[in-house]
Order: structure tokens, then sequence, then C-alpha cells
């Protein structure tokens, strides 16, 4: 086991394409084009376009540090190693322990989207079919994935790429046939404030639509945790990252535009994630089968979500055990594969544990928002750490290398924009948009204390025990002269 955890994760097994849809697929675009945006035309009605842009600007200040930092620090652990860094190892540690821990959760989340989206299909089809028969669609998903992840990088990546290419060709051609059929309706004025849902006007309306928009892009980041298996990853993370949260927040602007219009701004309040005034209810009552590609491009955007979160999860689980601040076995990798098998491992049995367990225990729907309540509030929060360390590593590193705005300015921008959005998620009513959360859903935020609780417990632990293993977290692998240790005290930390 120490002779596989030593001889590390392949390298150069992946290029720019790969990462980039990495990151691309655990954004999931077709799902959260069909299922989270409209979130937001509740509050935005038919100037969503406009809140859909505000939230792609936000997103990029974020997108932007992360790009720095994974260029500087290109490192398995990814958040965790730039917390490390920049901020302090502990303040590291506590990162990877929140990271890994929802990361491992998408999986099942999107497992469960996957069984109720199908079954609940079939069953509008044929009545025959059980409603309630959605657990053998989340066992096959599971299957698929830690398959993928078993073969390799290269394997799971590819697997990846093939996906992600699929779910936007669809949308992107549902969304221009849309934008023909809407002829003389097409018009610029949904990027203007005159089109917001009755009760949220002007600016208000815009900007809470915004705050709902902006959960759609978490992810952009999943490139960096393969940063070890990917060929010149300083350059390759930043492009793969910043192209991502371009990319897709450009495909959010235009799939949300084409069907504002061809939907009517004036009426697009009610349209939603579910019904005839949905995506696929669009598809379904307009344009005869073409509603079968909209909904398998959903289907596999389940599928390549869980497939890229998988990644990330048994990566930073492997970066935060070669240095035993996780058991050490979760550093183990597959002899042929260089996969992290015993990561893979843990991360199927968390996956069908929790989709069967809390599947069964309330229902599907339920257990969905669940998981997504505990996994967006903890993701947010890392990226407002990352923007902060972001900051922090540039300062410490010296004038030379700091570019004011760029580390500086956009971090603190980065912060601004996801406060609310972390309010937002976690059911905070600071702002009279915020939904406060009702049981199970509002069981997210002890979870997540407990388990950060956990985590400061296990920290304290270490630091009397064996402070070098906190100190790692700011180690950079791919680089033998790189210090093992890094003290927030040190001055400016090595590259």
């Amino acid at each position: 086991m120490s002779g596989e955890a030593a001889a590390g994760l392949r390298r150069d097994a992946v290029g720019l394409r790969e990462v980039l849809f990495q990151s691309v697929t655990a954004m999931a675009p077709a799902a959260a084009v069909a299922a989270s945006i409209p979130a937001g035309a509740a509050f935005a009605g038919g100037s969503l376009p406009l809140a859909v842009l505000i939230a792609l600007v936000a997103c990029l200040f974020t997108a932007s540090c992360v790009a720095e930092l994974a260029r500087e620090l290109p490192a398995a652990g990814s958040v965790a190693t730039y917390a490390a860094q920049g901020l302090h190892p502990a303040v590291g540690f506590l990162v990877g322990w929140g990271y890994v821990f929802v990361e491992a959760l998408v999986p099942p989340l999107l497992l469960l989207q996957l069984g109720f989206t199908a079954a609940g299909t079939l069953h509008d089809e044929w009545a025959s079919y059980p409603a309630d028969l959605w657990w053998p669609w989340a066992l096959a998903g599971a299957a698929v994935i830690a398959a993928s992840g078993y073969l390799g990088v290269r394997a799971s990546a590819r697997f990846g790429t093939v996906l992600g290419i699929f779910e936007i060709a669809v949308f992107l051609v549902f969304a221009g046939w849309l934008i023909i059929r809407a002829g003389g309706h097409n018009t610029l004025s949904v990027f203007g404030t005159s089109h917001t849902a009755d009760g949220y006007g002007g600016v208000s309306g815009v900007f809470a639509g915004s705050v709902y928009t902006v959960l759609a892009f978490a992810g952009f980041e999943a490139a960096a945790p393969l940063a070890e298996e990917t060929r010149d990853p300083r350059r390759t993370m930043r492009r793969a990252v910043l192209g991502a949260a371009l990319g897709i927040g450009l495909f959010y602007v235009v799939t949300t535009y084409a069907m504002t219009v061809y939907f009517g701004p004036g009426k697009f309040a009610s349209f939603g994630a579910a019904g005839e005034a949905s995506w696929q209810g669009v598809a379904r009552t307009s344009f005869g089968l073409f509603w079968v590609l909209v909904f398998l491009a959903v289907v596999n955007s389940t599928i390549a979500n869980a497939n890229a979160c998988a990644n990330v999860s048994t990566r930073t689980a492997f970066a935060l055990a070669r240095i035993r601040v996780l058991p050490r076995v979760l550093a183990t990798l597959h002899p042929r594969y260089r996969s992290p098998v015993a990561g893979i491992a843990a991360q199927t049995v968390v996956a069908v544990g929790a989709v069967l367990g809390l599947g069964f225990g309330y229902d599907p729907v339920t257990a969905f928002l669940l998981l997504a309540t505990v996994i967006v509030t903890v993701v947010i929060g890392v990226y407002i750490v990352v923007n902060l360390a972001c900051a922090g590593y540039f300062l410490r590193r010296g004038r030379p290398s700091l570019k004011p705005v760029r580390h500086l300015l956009l971090p603190l921008l980065g912060i601004v924009a996801f406060v609310p959005a972390l309010l937002t998620a976690a059911g905070l009513p600071v702002f009279d948009f915020v939904t406060k959360l009702t049981a199970p859903v509002s069981y997210a935020g002890p979870v997540v204390g407990v388990w950060m609780a956990v985590g400061a417990v296990v920290l304290l632990v270490l630091i009397r025990r064996h402070p070098e293993r906190i100190a790692e977290t700011a180690r950079v692998h791919l680089e033998d002269d790189t210090p093992g240790v890094v003290a927030a005290q040190n001055g400016a930390p090595p590259r």
C-alpha cells in the first residue's frame, strides 16, 4: 500500500479537453438549465437572461481566483492546498475536510435525480410503470460511475467529455430552434429590468434571480483536483477553470434567452422545472419527439456530473490520505490504472447508502433537496475561503507577484457575490426573497455543523500529536523540491 501511494497518480494522463469537460460536466449544464436556473424566474421573470449574465460576471471573480491558485499550486488537494498556502495549514485541513464530505455527496444527489427523473418520465408515458420505481436507475448509475472511476482518470475524463458534448449540443440546437420560432418576438429587452415578476420590481427582482442562478455555476473548480494527472498543469488548469466558467456561463445566457423570448417574457415568472411551463414541457407540447432528446440530455447530465464529482472527491481524499490526515487506505492506487481504488470503493458505498437510506427514509425528491442544501452551503463557503486564500497567497509572496486588481479586488468582489448566495442556500432570511427551510431540508445546517465540529476535533488531535501532517496540507507534490512544511508565519510560501 505504501509503495502504491508513493508512486502517485498517473502523470500526463489527460490534457486540456478532458479537464475542461471535467469542470463543464461538474457544472451539469443541461440539468442546471432545465432545473436550477428556472428557480430564478419566480423573481426575475422575463428579465432572467439579465440575472444569468450578472451571475456569470459574479462567478468569474471567483473562477479567476481559483485559476490563479491552480496555476501556482497544481495539486490534487486543490482548494485544501490553496487555503493552506494562502491562509494557514489548519484552515487548509478544514477546507479539505468539508470539501471531501460534500463532493462525496454529489454523486448520490445526482443519482437520486437520475432515479426520479427516469421513473417519473416513464410513468408519464406508460402509466403501468410505477412512479416510485426509481431506485434501479440510481443503482445502475452508481455502477457506471464506479466502473468509469476504476478504469482510471483517462477513461473517466473521456467518458465525461462525450457526455458533456452531447448535453450541450442538444440544448444549443434546441435553443437555436426556439430563437428561430420566436421570430419577431426576439428582443433585447430581456436584458433589462422591465420584465421582472410581480412583487419584485426592477433591480431587486433581477438581483434575487441572480442569487438563485449563481448556484447553477457551482463546479467550475472541478478540474483543479486532476492537476497531478494533467499535462502541463500550470497552464492547463487555469485555462480549464476559466474556460468552463465563461463557456458554460455564456451557454446559460443563450439558452435562457432562447426560452424566455419563445415562452414570452411577460409570463416567464410562471416558468419552472416541471410541468408544461418547463424545458421538457415546452419540448413535449411544441416540438414533438424532440422532448426525448431533452430528457436524455438531462439524464446524461446527472451521470456526467456524478462522474466528475466522484473524480473530485476521490482525488481530494487521496491527497489528504497520503499525508495521513485521512485514513491511509484512501491513498491506495490500482497498480495498472493508478486510480484511487479504495477511495472509489468508499465513494460507491457512500453513494449507494445515501441514495437508498435517504431515498426510502423520506422520498427521492426530499432526499435530493436535503443533500443539495448541504452541498451548496459548504461549496459556497469553500469559494469564499478560496477568495481569501488568493489574496493571502499573493500578499505573502510579495509585491513582484502581486497584481492588485487580479489578486485583491477580484477576490473581494467574489466574496461579495457569494455571501448572498450562501445566505440563500442556507435558508437564512436576511433578504425578503429567501425562503426559510423546513424539515427535513432544514436539517442540512446541523449536519454541516456536526461534520465541521468533528473536523475541528480531528484537527486539534492532529496538531497535538502529528503537527507535521497538518503542515503537509500546503505541500505541492508535483515539485520534488517543495518543502513539506509551510507554516503561516514563515513568510512567502514555496511554489
